[in-house]
Parts: structure tokens; C-alpha cells; sequence
């Protein structure tokens, strides 16, 4: 199974990111910050994104409940994906630049 993406509204959260069959959470903050939480079961998630307030239940019961690591937020893989699909992008002719020509000026 993939990853799993909401958008967050309150507080700091922007996102969140979740793998059931890893167990693996991710949390994408306003300022860019991303914690990834090891070992987190498919009912904290399911809580998370169901709750009035997903920052308060982030700092109730993840925030210190589970490991994580830091990171940095950044495009997603699959949004680039999509839109390399959506304009062309990735292919030969984005590798050899505007005009793509053989450098000769004609």
C-alpha cells in the first residue's frame, strides 16, 4: 500500500503522510520541518485525520508517545510524477534544454 497524504487545518500541521503497511507516519509542519514516526498504529492515524483539531491530538498523543526523525518537507515524488505526465516533463527532450537543437545556430 502507498502512502497516504491529507492536508492538516490548525495550528502548525500542514500534512500528514501515513503507510499502514510500514506503520510509518509522517507529519509536515508550516515551516517546512518533517517528522517521520516509526511504529505507529493504523487507529492513530485513522484518529489524527478524523480529529476537530489534529495539532492538539499531534501533541497529545504523538508528538511524545513515538520515535521520530527530522527531515525536511519537500515535493512529492508522485506530484512530480504527475505533472512530468501532465506537461511532458522528464523525457529526452527536457534532458537537452530549450531548442534542443545540434548547437550549430541553424
Amino acid at each position: 500500500m502507498a502512502l497516504e497524504r491529507r492536508t492538516l487545518r490548525g495550528g502548525r500541521l500542514k500534512a500528514a503522510g501515513y503507510d499502514a503497511r510500514e506503520q510509518r507516519l509522517e507529519i509536515d509542519f508550516a515551516d517546512g520541518e518533517r517528522r517521520v514516526f516509526k511504529a505507529v498504529p493504523p487507529e492513530v492515524w485513522r484518529r489524527l485525520v478524523a480529529a476537530p483539531n489534529p495539532a492538539v491530538f499531534y501533541a497529545d498523543r504523538i508528538e511524545e508517545e513515538y520515535a521520530f526523525e527530522r527531515g525536511r518537507a519537500g515535493p512529492s515524488s508522485d506530484a512530480r510524477t504527475k505533472l512530468d505526465r501532465l506537461f511532458g516533463g522528464g523525457g529526452k527532450e527536457a534532458d537537452e534544454g530549450v531548442g534542443g537543437g545540434d548547437g550549430d545556430g541553424d
